[in-house]
């Protein structure tokens, strides 16, 4: 039986942290030099967006370094607020909720979802540039933010639709059926800026031949296939204006992990990382126990300042645990492979191997009365975190110029919260 037709729709919400931002000043993002940055920090640090005005004006990309700004004058620089920001986007949502249910919302990022309209046709009666043209309404009578929105037959077309005609002009609503849109994707160059297609793929394709949406759809399937696994298969039927994906498939990852990185200020060095490391691995400890997971891999990656590849280790544990001391040892293990001497700017681990605590495999290395007491502090340390604040109890280190712990504490998504 041939799969019913669906009506997907993405709305972005444009120049989000810059909109709310000029919002909440009661100014006008397209007529407002506006940069969510904080311009304490360095030259080097990254700007989060920038209003609508200066992308247009200006030509100034959403994402740069503050650095490449050009001087303007009453340019506002606005500290992100990252609470500030997700507490919009919970607005947004609401107003989604009012027009579908949430199992037919699928929320990419906090800008930025995707809305199956499917079912509600016929409950509205009307074309699908109609709902979502009420929905782009209300955000704007409601939050003060021009939302963007793209619809197509699946959530690659859509997505298309949005990023190569939705956000270019009013009234930013672009639908392309599947016909349109195969015709559309043939004019796009390079590969790179298409949708799902990385920096990292695109060169790979370049090697074999293929530099446009039209090399890609004339090529071997049976090559791609053998070139690139199942990605293959989904980077011949994109290139067909084809996507096989559901918003409501439930997706499990094989091999779930917990994930904490960092991009450093300056240059770090020699026990400065190690320090780093640690609390680092202590944090994402209390993020395994309160999940109440074991952990059986652990991984570390440095970023070099100079540019050089970055260093990437990992470690397969005897047996898999939560227990902290044990978790860090093996991070800091890992860390003598590197070259102590060379500057480190960005920094992250991973616990991996993640499973439940059925079992608890005993060694004669290691005192269990010892472990368990390290255990029941863990938990009383956790404990009083939750009732007063991270802060409230903290390792002397964290008083350590070197420590970015307190910094990190007062983040969300590395930008202060």
């Amino acid at each position: 039986m041939k799969p019913m037709k669906r009506t997907i729709a993405v709305i972005d919400l444009k120049s989000f942290y810059a909109s709310c931002e000029c919002v909440c000043r009661h100014l006008d993002p397209f007529s407002t030099p506006l940069v969510c940055c904080d311009p304490y920090r360095s030259g080097s640090s990254v700007v989060m967006s920038v209003s609508p005005f200066l992308k247009e004006r200006y030509g100034v990309p959403n994402v740069c370094r503050r650095r490449d700004l050009p001087t303007i004058d009453g340019m506002i620089y606005a500290v992100p607020r990252m609470s500030y920001y997700l507490k919009v986007s919970a607005k947004v949502l609401a107003i989604f909720l009012d027009y579908v249910a949430l199992e037919d919302i699928h929320v990419y990022s906090v800008d930025e979802s995707f809305i199956d309209l499917t079912g509600y046709l016929s409950y509205y009666d009307c074309p699908p540039e109609a709902i979502v043209a009420r929905i782009q309404a209300d955000i704007e009578k409601k939050l003060g933010i021009t939302a963007t929105a793209g619809i197509s037959e699946n959530m690659f077309l859509a997505k298309c639709a949005l990023d190569k005609e939705g956000k270019k002009r009013p009234p930013y609503l672009a639908n392309w059926d599947q016909e349109e849109g195969r015709s559309r994707l043939r004019n796009i160059y390079p590969l790179n800026e298409i949708w799902g297609i990385a920096g990292g793929i695109s060169e790979r394709l370049h090697r074999r031949g293929i530099r446009s949406i039209s090399d890609l759809a004339s090529s071997s399937p049976d090559m791609l296939k053998r070139e690139f696994g199942i990605m293959g298969e989904q980077l011949f039927d994109m290139s067909n204006g084809i996507d096989r994906s559901r918003m409501n498939e439930n997706y499990e990852p094989v091999n779930p992990s917990l994930t904490l990185g960092q991009t450093l200020n300056r240059d770090y060095r020699g026990a400065e990382i190690s320090l780093l490391v640690r609390e680092m691995g202590e944090e994402l400890a209390v993020r395994l126990q309160a999940q109440e997971k074991l952990s059986g891999k652990v991984s570390l990656m440095l970023g070099y300042s100079d540019g050089l590849r970055p260093f990437s280790r990992q470690r397969t544990l005897v047996s898999p645990t939560d227990d902290t001391a044990t978790l860090v040892s093996n991070l800091l293990f890992l860390l003598r492979d590197a070259n102590g001497r060379l500057p480190i700017r960005s920094l992250s681990i991973a616990y991996g191997k993640l499973v439940e605590p059925d079992y608890e495999q005993l060694s004669l290395l290691e005192d269990p009365e010892e472990k368990d007491r390290r255990r029941r502090l863990a938990r009383a340390t956790d404990a009083i975190h939750s009732l007063f604040g991270r802060d409230s109890l903290l390792p002397c280190s964290a008083l350590t110029k070197a420590s970015t712990l307190k910094m990190r504490h007062g983040q969300i998504g590395g930008h202060k919260q």
